[in-house]
């Protein structure tokens, strides 16, 4: 469960364009792993909980000795890079770490825009990268990887989430749906076609379908349609800062939907900090929490809040665990030869703070689903039952 106590933005963990964490200065030789991350733009939010879970792994391989190469343990370098929530500079910032800071593996940035930019430049370069963070369908769809690997959720999982939460929860609509979304891949993904197509197999019909850029801050036209055509859910797909002016604008005209369900904008907990009450009732898919009885889950929230005094989101289990998975593979290969690495992640077969691992021939393994709901400053589990930590809120207020 997530719960709110003060701002987190990316300055509080890194105040310049590159971090680099280690054992002091870089040494000969160090093993040397590197990520750009959103540390500033419209994703910091995310960027800058995966910074503490890359940083939290290396850290604690480092106090064990570090690795052996070669029967010599040395310790790991890790280089983080900002890429400003900008493709073109996440795809820099990958070249930079592999032909400047010589990188003998990377982690991954966040939302699919910046993970695939990143990860074609290092499938370029024959460089092996771990990442979460990244829609399992939108990750292969790009091309077939060899050197990339991803653990995050099905999008079929997260787009059926909500239908089927309504479904246990036995609650009523008219069964009109409003779909906005961007126009990232995700968003489009989505959007386009899972929402829709879900929506016939439970019986709804949709009555708005409309799609804006990335950036978009002007939403009241199409909130306007939506209303006058009495729709009880709406569905959405944004990055963090249109979430918000989503919802704001919202309330400004006065649509009360039943339900309203914000993917990817509505995770981070700067999300509901800016709406504080307007929050309340906010639906969003899930994949990891503290309560789940994975080794380490409990621990990781609330070494992260002691750490920080600040509130833990799901985005450090899954950049915790890809570092582990990156770390483990260097152990287990005790070499810094990248194909040797990169054979080593694809015989992962362990169970880490997300759950168990084990990529499949596509380089994914996948994590479940569950949805979450803001209610009064926290995220709770609302479905399935079984991984519940609270009730539904219905209508949302």
């Amino acid at each position: 469960m997530r719960k709110l106590h003060k701002p987190f933005y990316a300055g509080a963990l890194v105040a310049a364009a590159t971090l680099t964490l280690g054992a002091g200065l870089a040494r000969a030789d160090d093993i040397v792993i590197g990520a750009s991350l959103p540390l500033s733009g419209p994703l910091a939010g995310f960027g800058s909980f995966q910074q503490w879970g890359y940083k939290h792994a290396v850290e604690e391989v480092n106090k064990a000795g570090g690795i052996a190469i070669g029967g010599k343990k040395e310790m790991v370098k890790l280089i983080i890079r900002d890429d400003q929530t900008n493709p073109n500079m996440a795809a820099s910032n990958t070249q930079t770490l592999i032909s400047r800071d010589h990188v003998v593996a990377m982690l991954g940035s966040c939302t699919p825009a910046l993970v695939n930019a990143g990860a074609l430049m290092a499938e370029r370069a024959k460089k092996p990268i771990v990442t979460g963070c990244d829609p399992l369908q939108v990750f292969t769809s790009v091309r077939k990887w060899k050197y990339a690997w991803d653990l995050f959720f099905s999008v079929p999982d997260l787009t059926v989430a909500p239908f089927k939460m309504l479904a246990a929860a036995g609650v009523t609509t008219n069964k009109k749906i409003a779909i906005w979304h961007d126009n990232g891949p995700d968003g489009q993904a989505n959007g386009k076609k899972l929402w829709p197509a879900f929506a016939k197999k439970f019986g709804y019909t949709i009555v708005q379908n409309a799609e804006f850029p990335t950036d978009n801050t002007q939403f009241t036209s199409i909130i306007s349609e939506a209303k006058s055509k009495g729709a009880d859910i709406v569905l959405v797909d944004a990055v963090t800062p249109p979430a918000i002016a989503i919802r704001k604008q919202m309330a400004s005209e006065g649509y009360a939907p039943k339900v309203l369900d914000i993917e990817k904008g509505a995770e981070p907990v700067q999300f509901a900090q800016a709406l504080g009450k307007l929050a309340d009732g906010i639906l969003v898919g899930g994949y990891w929490d503290p309560s789940f009885p994975y080794p380490g889950a409990a621990d990781l929230a609330k070494t992260f809040e002691k750490e920080t005094g600040l509130t833990s989101s799901q985005h450090i289990a899954d950049s915790y665990a890809a570092a582990q998975i990156l770390l483990d593979a260097i152990a287990a290969a005790g070499s810094t030869d990248a194909d040797k690495i990169n054979d080593a992640i694809g015989k992962t077969n362990k169970t880490y703070v997300v759950g168990p691992v084990k990529f499949a021939a596509d380089h994914t393994s996948k994590l479940p689903i569950v949805s979450e709901q803001w209610q009064s400053g926290k995220a709770v589990i609302v479905w399935p039952k079984a991984s519940a930590t609270g009730k539904l809120l219905f209508p949302m207020p």
